[in-house]
């Protein structure tokens, strides 16, 4: 009987996936495609929920094959990442493209990350304070007190790293080795490594043009052909998302999520404020913030949905180059950069806000205005190199709790929350890293303002 439910449930998502199919056949847009799989997705993980139970075998089978299409889309977009971003910077440098502001660019990519960051922690603050948020009283369970062990063991190689040994860790040592995503920050080593192609192109190209011709050629003929291998898995978004989501609402579990609501709404109302503050810059540069929600949107549902912005990255690069008017360098480099430095949701919000919760068990005053300042600064400095991926905001609260000598034992007690919670962080840590694309284009003079004034998305 259980293999027949799965069966029916494998059969419902295969005739949802023909429902989207038909759409694109048909011509709807991508976002209304992308909106339809996320509602779609919910009501149909819902129902299993409510009919078979979280932990049921009908439950986790079916989960089991919806994750084909879910993580199987996920790993297809962490594929193409590091091939993406290598190939995007040496090719802006083959088209002229960075040859003036790469010191310029760089500069203010990376500061507008670190910028928003303490913006956020700010926020995260203000949120625990406003909410009274006490991480005194939180339940252990054993999950809890499993995930706490293994946190113990975590914290011993984050506690004594120094900010230049973070700042040490973003140099590649080995190009090759970073290429696969060996390291939280290959992706960074990965931009840096490219750029010390471009220069040297740069160099062989006076010297001897005919070789430099020759090599811009071939990057471009490379380029061409990932940039079709991203489109062709950027059409699947709208399957991808279905199925994630299906999973989300299917598996979560809300007793817990209930449990912890307080923390829960509280997360999300910093999240919310810090996004509005994102728009806010939007208009203190004179760019409409309502065309860029619009256009966001599908981009951001898909982190929301995926927990993960280096698998975000395809679709982040194309949001800013095809639809909010950011040049390709640009949006490579606040892509790029945005995957491990300056998170607002899992390096900002979130550990400012557990520093706040257990402050008081550590004797500390959260009211004080000294240990605010200096809660926001360690947030800062710490969200260089956290990873785009899941966990990450984890890694961000260890650094930041073990440098203020704070307990850590708060990350494990809210494991279970953790997935609904991080998916919000992970929609705002994109948004922050198109919104560096988006404000360096535009103090750069490589902003395209036609393109963001563009009524309708870019289709893949």
């Amino acid at each position: 009987m259980t293999v027949f439910l799965i069966i029916v449930n494998i059969v419902v998502l295969l005739l949802l996936i023909l429902g989207l199919f038909w759409m694109q056949k048909k011509h709807v847009s991508f976002s209304k495609r992308v909106f339809s799989a996320l509602g779609l997705g919910i009501i149909f993980g819902l129902l299993i929920h409510l009919i078979y139970g979280t932990a049921s075998k009908v439950t986790t089978g079916s989960v089991d094959w919806f994750n084909i299409v879910g993580n199987g889309y996920v790993k297809l977009l962490q594929m193409v990442v590091m091939p993406l971003v290598f190939i995007s910077i040496v090719g802006a440098f083959t088209r002229l493209k960075l040859t003036k502001n790469i010191g310029k660019i760089s500069f203010l990519v990376i500061g507008i990350l670190l910028g928003t960051a303490a913006v956020s922690a700010a926020v995260g603050i203000a949120s625990a304070l406003g909410f009274g948020l006490d991480g005194i009283h939180l339940d252990q369970g054993t999950a809890e007190a499993v995930r706490n062990q293994q946190l113990q063991q975590a914290v011993i190689s984050v506690k004594d790293a120094t900010l230049p040994q973070q700042i040490l860790q973003l140099i590649p040592s080995n190009p090759f080795q970073d290429l696969t995503g060996a390291r939280p920050t290959s992706t960074i080593a990965v931009v840096i490594f490219a750029a010390f192609v471009g220069i040297a192109y740069l160099g062989v190209k006076r010297k001897d043009p005919e070789t430099g011709e020759f090599f811009a050629k071939v990057i471009d003929m490379v380029y061409s052909v990932t940039m079709r291998i991203v489109t062709l898995i950027l059409r699947l978004t709208p399957y991808g998302v279905l199925a994630i989501i299906t999973r989300v609402a299917a598996t979560s579990d809300y007793a817990a999520i209930a449990k912890l609501g307080k923390f829960v709404i509280a997360s999300y109302v910093a999240l919310i404020v810090m996004f509005i503050i994102h728009l806010l810059l939007l208009t203190f540069a004179k760019l409409n913030p309502a065309r860029y929600v619009k256009k966001a949107l599908p981009t951001l549902t898909f982190a929301f949905t995926s927990r993960t912005s280096a698998g975000t990255l395809p679709l982040t690069i194309k949001t800013q180059t095809k639809d909010l008017g950011v040049s390709e360098g640009i949006a490579n480099f606040a892509g790029s950069f945005g995957l491990t430095i300056g998170q607002n949701g899992c390096a900002g919000i979130y550990p400012a806000m557990l520093a706040i919760m257990v402050a008081p068990t550590a004797g500390i005053n959260p009211f004080s205005p000294s240990f605010i300042i200096t809660l926001i600064l360690v947030v800062a400095i710490s969200s260089l190199g956290v990873a785009g991926v899941g966990g990450g905001a984890t890694f961000a609260a260890l650094i930041v709790l073990s440098v203020l000598n704070l307990p850590i034992a708060i990350v494990g007690l809210l494991i279970s929350v953790e997935p609904l919670i991080d998916m919000g962080r992970t929609a705002l840590n994109v948004s922050d890293a198109m919104i560096a694309g988006i404000l360096t284009s535009k103090v750069t003079g490589e902003f395209q303002s036609d393109v963001y004034q563009q009524k309708d998305i870019v289709e893949a």
